[in-house]
């Protein structure tokens, strides 16, 4: 259950503390729950059910059901219903907004900005929806016409992370819906309630029962995730998470030979080059590497720096870092949220000990903050050598690790030294540069002079162990099989 008083919305009725299957509010059959609490303030937000293998399955048959006819329905009656969830999503703003600040510990700020990006998916793939387009293929037999239609490819089962407890899951929902799919959704045991959120906007917005379901789990993980990825009704895995995980499920997902799509981790490089406007350079590292506490998949994890501008940056990224404000997201004055957890802030100090411990110092912060919450001081580190594990490890938090270069070559082995390739970053004024560097790096999406990559509009994914295939963008054909019609007999 969940206290309303806790959440303090407009719409109370948006904070669901059951799973979601069949159109139904349900419990677990085992009566067990899990505990959400506001990493800022350790306080209890409510409990949703610890769900399992018998749970998955009725939602899987649920899903099945109701398959036969929504994916049956036109291109313009899904266009329709995710238009109105779109608009459903707009007027909720701002709850939507605090259910995500309260669970997952982002500022107010970014938390009305995720359901701004969480709602543009929505929008985005409805127009997708009716520009899901066929194809004639010019035969080479003159009695024979050749149709390429394109048709949903079933259930999909999603996993998404906590990160981003909302858009993780309309940039997958909304392009499967648009395509015709029932689905089925895992959230992050720590951020359930946007998802929950989500599926009841769905319900009002009029997606007819059984085309989302939602199953909320933390100890049946392993069993229920198995049969999201190896049950043979579902077919489609679309998971975002660490690359570890990824494996895994792609592993089980094999077993039915199902399409999947993976946003596995990322290590991402941020180059200065000396020829940079370091003021722009700062401000991307900022946007980049600080945005969400340093939780992302594409901020930055090695910042390299040209030695001639070395010194400049690191003490302007100092000052701008040194004046952050760390403290609960629902308080206007704070720059910086918590961390999700104290496994979190564990990996943190991990990897400062470990690079001071090699020869890097302290710029700015390097410590937990005192008192309740999982805070860590936004931190700067300059002279990081390169065996320090930051280099090689995600660090997902607050930490700008400089590391200083002297030269475009060496600069570009460095960035992709490394067995993921999701984001990379570079600012360069010269234009010869700019092609050379974002050519040249291993990454799935570039940010060159620009520390924002991600809207509904692009093509969002990896390379090498950072995943496989694309979200946004023209993502929905992730979600359709192709099928060729021979028309003979002409």
């Amino acid at each position: 259950m969940a206290s309303t008083s806790v959440w303090g919305l407009k719409d109370a009725g948006l904070i669901k503390t059951q799973g979601y299957i069949d159109g139904k509010w349900v419990d677990a059959r085992s009566g067990e729950t899990i505990l959400v609490t506001n990493p800022a303030t350790e306080e209890e937000l409510g409990t949703v059910p610890e769900m399992g293998l018998e749970e998955t399955q009725a939602a899987i048959a649920a899903a099945d059901r109701a398959f036969k006819s929504w994916g049956k329905t036109t291109a313009k009656y899904r266009h329709d219903i995710l238009k109105h969830l779109y608009a459903l999503m707009q007027e909720h703003h701002d709850d939507l907004g605090k259910i995500i600040t309260l669970e997952n510990g982002k500022t107010l700020a970014e938390g009305k900005g995720e359901n701004t990006y969480s709602a543009s998916f929505v929008e985005w793939y409805a127009e997708e929806a009716v520009r899901a387009y066929g194809e004639h293929i010019p035969s080479p037999f003159p009695n024979i016409r050749n149709l390429v239609i394109k048709q949903p490819v079933g259930l999909v089962s999603i996993l998404t992370p906590w990160n981003f407890p909302s858009a993780m899951i309309t940039r997958k929902l909304g392009a499967a819906l648009a395509a015709g799919c029932t689905t089925i959704i895992k959230p992050s045991p720590e951020t359930p309630f946007s998802a929950l959120a989500i599926a009841e906007l769905a319900r009002r917005a009029g997606v007819p029962d059984g085309v989302i379901n939602v199953v909320t789990t933390q100890r049946n993980v392993d069993a229920v995730g198995r049969e999201l990825c190896q049950n043979k009704i579902v077919k489609k895995m679309s998971f975002t998470g660490s690359t570890p995980v990824a494996k895994l499920l792609y592993g089980l997902a094999s077993s039915t030979l199902k399409k999947v799509s993976i946003e596995a981790g990322g290590n991402a490089p941020f180059i200065v080059f000396d020829d940079a406007d370091v003021e722009k350079a700062v401000e991307g590292v900022i946007a980049c590497k600080f945005r969400s506490s340093g939780q992302t998949c594409v901020c930055a994890n090695r910042i390299y720096v040209q030695s001639s501008v070395y010194a400049d940056f690191a003490s302007k990224l100092s000052e701008k870092v040194a004046a952050f404000r760390v403290g609960n997201g629902l308080d206007e004055a704070t720059t910086h949220g918590p961390l999700i957890h104290e496994k979190a802030i564990d990996k943190v100090k991990r990897h400062i000990d470990d690079a001071v411990s090699r020869g890097a110092q302290v710029l700015v912060g390097g410590q937990r903050v005192p008192g309740a919450g999982s805070f860590f001081s936004p931190t700067v580190l300059s002279d990081v050598p390169l065996d320090a594990a930051i280099n090689t490890e995600e660090t997902f938090g607050p930490v700008a690790a400089l590391i200083k270069f002297e030269t475009e070559e060496e600069v570009i082995t460095l960035a992709n030294d490394t067995n993921v390739g999701l984001a990379g970053y570079f600012f360069s004024r010269d234009v010869g540069r700019v092609w050379r560097v974002a050519e040249a790096l291993e990454v799935g999406m570039v940010g060159a002079n620009t520390g924002l990559i991600s809207h509904a509009t692009i093509p969002f994914g990896g390379v090498k162990e950072s995943g496989l295939g694309r979200e946004g963008g023209h993502g929905i054909e992730e979600y359709l099989n192709q099928k060729l019609i021979a028309f003979g007999g002409i």
